[in-house]
């Protein structure tokens, strides 16, 4: 099966390449690595699993770099694989559900770089000093931290929903339906 080589002219064709192309690009500003993205852009417009040799074919990408990011695709929870009975070959999915997505890219970016600059903003907020320059750097990274701890409250509130509560509860506040 090729993924997205069928009639170059087909729109649905041409539409999701754009959208593997702008995924990758929005990952790459999301500190996610471009081709990591584009993975799982391919995965998400696919009707059905896909093997890494179809994966590797779409994106014209190496077997290493097809394994490695569909390796840390699954780490993220952003990919599951699927064994067929008599293949042996991998096949990988992605979960369609744009909520669920949201909620484990939230858990890895908390992981990965909030609760790093939550220790750090912990610790200096104990640095010592009396003078005024002290206190100023204690103040403001202590309205840092404090800002930083609410962010966290909310983020695990969003990754501890289940629902589109969260979603909901998000639209009255900014005013849409």
């Amino acid at each position: 099966m090729k993924a997205l080589v069928p009639c170059p002219h087909h729109a649905v064709t041409r539409s999701k390449s754009k959208f593997i192309e702008a995924w990758g690009t929005l990952g790459s500003s999301w500190g996610v690595p471009r081709t990591m993205a584009q993975i799982h852009a391919l995965l998400l417009v696919s009707a059905g699993a896909l093997s890494t040799e179809e994966v590797m074919e779409s994106l014209q990408i190496s077997r290493g770099n097809a394994n490695m990011n569909l390796r840390n695709l699954m780490d993220w929870g952003l990919v599951e694989k699927e064994l067929h009975v008599g293949e042996r070959r991998e096949y990988f999915k992605a979960p369609k559900d744009a909520q669920y997505i949201a909620r484990q890219v939230a858990v890895q970016r908390k992981k990965r770089e909030l609760e790093p600059m939550l220790r750090v903003l912990q610790e200096l907020q104990g640095v010592e000093g009396a003078d005024a320059d002290t206190s100023q750097f204690r103040g403001q990274i202590g309205d840092i931290y404090d800002f930083a701890l609410q962010s966290e409250r909310m983020l695990n509130l969003f990754i501890s929903s289940q629902q589109n509560w969260f979603m909901k509860a998000l639209m009255k506040l900014t005013g849409k339906k």
